[in-house]
């Protein structure tokens, strides 16, 4: 029994990943090698974790791509503190069956990110609409995506000072002000 439970929660990670349940998107190195016919409009939404002091939106509020294409997103977030902070955001798509279909190449959400006190930065978010989309009926109605995402304040490893500093730069590299 203790064998299982310390393996439910890779094996629950794997198994949303593989199939975008719980509105779990997928990621890919590349953009699609297609394009579909049918135009998406994805919006952008954001939230910050109870006690989280930034401010952080979406710097556009929604666009419209074809599935295939891919579309690049920013989200600009603010430490208005005396302190830097580093914080780790967790995502979802709604609705839970498009999920499986929308893919990111590059977001910020793949890493920690610290800003330091008084500091703003646009964060990217590179990605694409699948086009299998278009073939799966039981998202034939599905014409509007809306990807979230919450910020958390990230906390410490034991022995760490709360000003560590994240690597920057690859996957999820923010611009900063």
């Amino acid at each position: 029994m203790v064998g299982l439970s310390y393996a439910a929660v890779p094996l629950y990670d794997l198994f949303c990943r593989v199939t975008g349940f719980a509105g779990t998107t997928q990621q890919a190195e590349a953009g699609s090698e297609m394009l579909g016919e049918t135009t998406m409009k994805v919006e952008f939404d954001s939230t910050l974790a109870r006690g989280m002091p930034w401010t952080f939106r979406p710097v556009q509020r929604s666009m419209t791509v074809r599935t295939g294409e891919t579309g690049l997103a920013f989200y600009r977030a603010t430490n208005p503190t005396d302190r830097t902070i580093t914080g780790t955001a967790s995502f979802n798509v709604a609705p839970l069956k498009a999920g499986q279909y929308f893919v990111k190449i590059e977001c910020f959400c793949f890493t920690e990110q610290t800003l330091a006190p008084g500091e703003s930065a646009d964060m990217p978010v590179q990605f694409y609409v699948d086009p299998a989309i278009e073939q799966d009926p039981n998202a034939d109605e599905v014409r509007t995506i809306t990807l979230s995402y919450t910020f958390f304040e990230a906390k410490p490893a034991k022995g760490e000072p709360d000003s560590r500093v994240s690597a920057a730069g690859g996957d999820g590299a923010a611009r900063r002000e």
